[in-house]
């Protein structure tokens, strides 16, 4: 039963008011990482011509923008909900990353680089025991 849970878990709560589902609003993505036309573009793998934001939005490129948008919001949860904190952490360059923001690594193309460093941070964040179950000597 614990891995039932575990597989709903999968789905982050919406803190950046991205939408899911039907009510998902995707043009938020590119806003929220300033990413031109271009950007969304490679990162979507499609032609800059069909970059859009309407019913005729490419699928590929809706589904991109869909894992992204879960993506910050797995970011957020570490943040407990502050979009400032998380707006700061994709903007500022980051060591562990090769001294770039997360922002620039999604921009540049390299965004499962970014969500499986997210994962592996979170990952042992969970694993590191709990100081309260430490034994006083």
């Amino acid at each position: 039963m614990a891995n039932a849970i575990g597989l709903f878990e999968a789905v982050p709560q919406d803190f950046m008011k991205f939408g899911q589902g039907m009510a998902f609003e995707p043009r938020k993505i590119p806003d929220f990482l300033g990413l031109k036309n271009e950007d969304v573009s490679r990162l979507a793998e499609v032609a800059i011509s069909s970059v859009r934001y309407d019913h005729a939005m490419p699928l590929q490129m809706r589904d991109r923008l869909e894992e992204i948008a879960h993506t910050i919001n797995m970011v957020a949860g570490m943040f407990d909900g502050d979009v400032n904190k998380t707006v700061s952490w994709f903007k500022v360059r980051n060591p562990t990353l090769g001294d770039v923001s997360p922002r620039d690594m999604i921009r540049l193309g390299r965004y499962q680089r970014v969500r499986k460093f997210i994962i592996n941070a979170m990952a042992e964040r969970n694993a590191k025991p709990s100081p309260r179950g430490a034994r006083v000597g």
